[in-house]
């Protein structure tokens, strides 16, 4: 993967963060996400 691949892929899973962390417990739990998989979500959804 060359570096603006990478660094595009870094600020897809940030704003992908960033939005699941903006959500109430309860419409992550309709997601079935926890709070602490949200990074490790984003990070799998952009490699």
């Amino acid at each position: 993967m060359n570096i603006a691949r990478s660094l595009k892929a870094w600020r897809q899973a940030r704003r992908t963060q960033t939005q699941l962390s903006r959500l109430t417990a309860r419409e992550l739990d309709d997601l079935g996400i926890n709070r602490g998989d949200i990074a490790d979500i984003a990070r799998r959804a952009y490699n």
